[in-house]
């Protein structure tokens, strides 16, 4: 991931950054808010901000609102000075980084932001290799794709792996998703704007198209996108040039379009939710990834392989699956995919003591699939009698709040598994706390 640290790097904000370089980080540097806000409007690749909490943290919030900016923002200031943190997640920063910076907590809050999976094309089940053998066919093409599959499948993941065997590998790869920004902000995002285009823009700003140029552009969650603006993403990959907003001339762009979804397009046009000739637009090529529950081979190579990355990055030593693990691995139903499994294993290195994870080290349900008993009669699940009598929105309370338990409080994660935006579970989420409801808090304090 790209991150822009705002401030002086000669103290302990440099140590932060050196630190999040050496988790794999790309840096980017400016002194002052102004020079951050230049650099921004010139990068449209920044995943994350870091800013000084003495560089007037009220400001910048204020200007990435002004001119559309959605990335996200992570304050860093002393850890006794409780009213900086309390001023800075109250002018809407996501986190407050404490300074001295503790390397664990920075690895968190980059793993909460971060668009660079952790994610390998780890596969042996023979559906997955038949996928992978396709993918690497089409990619040398310029053709769009259409990558389907369900919520944690791991499309982002295919995506890249396209673009790393495309003639593309050396250009860039942008990756926006289309349901995690405000469909007013979205058009901005995709295409940047000119100066005065709106209220709050004083300055041009280039978009992901531009960003994208001679590389690969993944929309993900390309369902989401409001019909209005399909309309103009179907005249840019036609004409191959973009419009700013505000702008008065064509901008000529060479970008290659995969787009990735979890819905049934064709069930989106019949219900006028999605335009037809932009679904064949880009359906030149369509990839299917199969569900986890599909593919049972891939459980324990994939497992392990988390297993791996996690011990690694949390410094844990060498790790181990034993026998009754997998077993254990093997009879879950894996509604959340590729996703849950990964988080899965994650809590399981924080939690596992030694050298080898066993069965009970193994936080997860064993239950089946929903299935239907007979023709017009589904079967209730074992569990689902006491959800008879509850309100809808008790029962959807509590379902959202287990489920971020599960994710170790990591709101994107969870939003993913639960089939909604994360700017309607963060919603959701401040509704409860004024009601009183605990929050479960993001591993190692990291805030929502």
């Amino acid at each position: 991931m790209r991150i822009l640290i705002i401030g002086s790097l000669q103290g302990e904000l440099g140590v932060a950054a050196r630190i999040a370089a050496s988790r794999g980080a790309t840096l980017d540097h400016a002194e002052t808010i102004d020079s951050g806000m230049r650099l921004l409007r010139l990068e449209a690749r920044i995943d994350l901000i870091i800013c000084d909490v003495s560089r007037d943290l009220p400001r910048l919030m204020a200007q990435l609102a002004d001119e559309r900016f959605t990335t996200a923002v992570v304050a860093a200031g002393a850890q006794d000075d409780e009213a900086a943190a309390v001023a800075a997640i109250r002018a809407g920063a996501r986190e407050y980084l404490p300074l001295p910076p503790d390397a664990e907590l920075i690895a968190a809050i980059l793993a909460a932001v971060s668009t660079d999976l952790p994610s390998a094309l780890v596969v042996r089940d023979p559906a997955m290799r038949a996928l992978l053998a396709k993918a690497e066919q089409v990619a040398q093409s310029t053709a769009s794709i259409l990558i389907t599959g369900e919520s944690g499948t791991g499309k982002e993941v295919l995506a890249r792996f396209i673009h790393a065997q495309s003639r593309r590998a050396r250009a860039p790869f942008i990756a926006l998703n289309c349901a995690a920004i405000p469909e007013a902000l979205l058009e901005s995002e995709l295409f940047g704007h000119e100066k005065g285009a709106f209220s709050g823009a004083i300055a041009r700003r280039i978009g992901k198209f531009e960003a994208a140029h001679q590389g690969t552009l993944l929309l993900d969650e390309l369902a989401e996108m409001d019909i209005r603006l399909q309309v103009k993403l179907l005249r840019t990959l036609q004409e191959r040039c973009i419009d700013r907003v505000g702008g008065e001339r064509p901008i000529p762009v060479d970008v290659r379009i995969l787009a990735a979804t979890n819905r049934d397009l064709l069930a989106e046009i019949d219900a006028g939710r999605f335009r037809e000739d932009l679904f064949f637009r880009l359906n030149v090529v369509a990839l299917h990834i199969p569900p986890l529950r599909e593919r049972p081979s891939d459980i324990p190579t994939l497992a392990q392989h988390f297993v791996d990355h996690y011990a690694a990055l949390n410094e844990a030593g060498e790790k181990r699956l034993t026998e009754s693990a997998i077993t254990r691995l093997m009879e879950h139903a894996w509604r959340g995919n590729v996703r849950e499994l990964e988080n899965a294993m994650h809590r399981a290195v924080l939690l596992t003591p030694g050298a080898l994870i066993d069965a009970d080290d193994v936080n997860i349900e064993t239950r089946p699939m929903a299935r239907v008993a007979n023709a017009g009669s589904p079967r209730l699940e074992p569990g689902m009698a006491s959800l008879v009598g509850r309100r809808v929105e008790d029962v959807e309370q509590a379902l959202i709040l287990e489920t971020l338990q599960h994710c170790l409080g990591n709101r994107t994660h969870a939003a993913t598994i639960l089939g909604i935006s994360i700017r309607a579970l963060r919603n959701k989420l401040r509704d409860y706390a004024a009601q009183g409801a605990v929050i479960p808090a993001a591993h190692n304090g990291v805030a929502a």
